[in-house]
């Protein structure tokens, strides 16, 4: 399996990432291990949660995700084969929302605690504040990558303009920058990312970790009319490529899954990876079937007709 140095950073990650969204939520925590575990054994070592999932759905408080990790790496003893990736910066409810440097010391000491580990390989902001300084952001994660509680430092949601400056900003102060952009991209999304942010990352070596790499489970095709949607934790936001451009896209996904003898899930994952500004894209698993679906996209031999028929279709 192909590995990728994440940014200029010293982490070598494999070429897809585990989305730890679900963990916790449609996944429960048995589930939860046996897919982590499944993970682990294909091959694979990049995890990525964030202090918030899955605080979202009633009863929630957000940690639940980093909680699931967290009792899977003590009852495993796993945490050197784990390249672990969380966030900060959502509501949490109680005032503790956002990048101040007060807020970050408290927020990464929360997780810490619920991954049961002593360091977080890729903290990342898990959007901008433009309330708060970037100097004074950046100066409060320095600390911790100095106090070895961080390895290396990353952003979410970021436009170009923000994230060029936070770079400019910790050249100037001499402080550990963003190696890696977590931006929505997927076959769907693909125009605020492709419009400056993917020349930006590739000028500046930003390693690129897109989420919704499968558009929420649109792209795998089991959702093509309204009543497919009617039973999945994911409708409101599944609902919204569910027209005449979404199908088009599961057409030349179909197309090109019979020409490679694989799934439609598959191909979008594939897609992504003969991107050259993506260093590995994030996807949710929610079965162990799923696991390995995702383990044989890595293999998929796209040709350039292929992504051609598909940047056409998505265009």
């Amino acid at each position: 399996m192909d590995y990728r140095i994440l940014g200029h950073s010293p982490l070598k990650v494999s070429p897809i990432c585990l989305g730890g969204n679900v963990f916790g939520w449609t996944a429960d925590e048995a589930t939860s291990f046996s897919i982590l575990d499944a993970w682990l054994d294909a091959g694979f070592n990049f995890v990525d949660t964030a202090d918030v999932y899955s605080r979202w759905v009633p009863g929630h408080a957000g940690g639940e995700s980093e909680t699931v990790i967290g009792k899977w790496l003590k009852a495993g003893g796993k945490r050197d084969k784990v390249i672990l990736a969380t966030k900060v910066g959502m509501d949490m409810g109680d005032g503790k929302v956002g990048l101040k440097a007060a807020y970050i010391r408290q927020a990464v000491e929360d997780s810490l605690r619920r991954l049961q580990t002593d360091h977080i390989d890729l903290y990342q902001a898990h959007k901008d504040d433009e309330a708060t300084p970037l100097a004074e952001t950046l100066e409060a994660f320095a600390a911790l990558v100095k106090e070895g509680k961080v390895r290396v430092l990353g952003a979410s949601n970021y436009t170009a303009p923000r994230l060029k400056e936070a770079l400019e900003t910790s050249r100037r102060l001499g402080l550990p920058r963003y190696e890696s952009l977590q931006p929505l991209y997927n076959l769907y999304d693909r125009a605020v990312f492709e419009q400056d942010l993917a020349q930006l990352c590739r000028e500046q070596g930003v390693g690129v970790i897109s989420f919704y790499a499968l558009a929420a489970g649109f792209l795998t095709g089991k959702y093509r009319k309204a009543a497919d949607t009617a039973s999945s934790a994911r409708k409101s936001t599944v609902d919204r490529y569910l027209n005449e451009r979404g199908l088009k896209i599961l057409a030349a996904l179909d197309t090109v899954a019979a020409r490679t003898r694989s799934k439609p899930g598959q191909v979008a994952i594939a897609w992504l990876l003969a991107k050259p500004a993506v260093t590995a894209p994030i996807a949710s698993a929610t079965s162990l079937a799923q696991v390995a679906e995702l383990e044989q996209a890595t293999r998929i031999k796209v040709s350039a007709e292929d992504i051609a028929l598909l940047d056409q279709a998505s265009a």
